[in-house]
């Protein structure tokens, strides 16, 4: 199996995140993933989510990273990572229905196969996956996945 990986320079800029959002879908091609598969519009959400946390609430660089499966791979698993360098850990953050924010999180932990979180030297790096497989093609639904959190709020800081 053959993994493209390429990543790109976030600045601390709002802006940055529709930025991000054209540059993933730009990558998605050269790996077989169409833009209208229910995979690339998961993964350009997750994108979205994540490189929001890290522009608004850590207001410093990051790097936004794609593992990306290559086009004869039909199963296989794309991951998504962002690096800031803020060294604060995700936390719990309750929100009720009138909130505009603070579901970011939660909203990765639902669409996501899996996700996590680490140290990485002053920072962190905050990761998703999600599994590419036939019947998630064919009939448009998850492969399946794990959910940690059970469906909590949480706050990337």
């Amino acid at each position: 199996m053959q993994v493209l990986q390429v990543q790109l320079e976030i600045r601390p800029d709002p802006a940055e995140v529709g930025r991000a959002r054209r540059w993933a879908r730009s990558r998605l091609a050269g790996s077989g993933i169409r833009a209208d598969e229910p995979l690339a519009e998961t993964l350009i959400l997750l994108v979205s989510e994540l490189v929001t946390n890290a522009v608004v609430h850590t207001g410093r660089p990051a790097v936004l990273r794609l593992s990306l499966p290559g086009a004869e791979d039909g199963e296989a698993t794309v991951r998504l990572e962002v690096a800031d360098r803020s060294g604060r850990a995700p936390v719990p953050r309750c929100v009720d229905g009138e909130a505009t924010g603070g579901r970011g999180l939660a909203l990765v932990d639902g669409l996501a196969d899996r996700w996590g979180w680490s140290a990485e030297g002053a920072g962190k790096r905050i990761w998703c996956e999600l599994d590419r497989c036939a019947q998630a093609r064919e009939a448009a639904a998850p492969c399946g996945g794990t959910s940690a959190y059970g469906g909590l709020a949480y706050e990337a800081v």
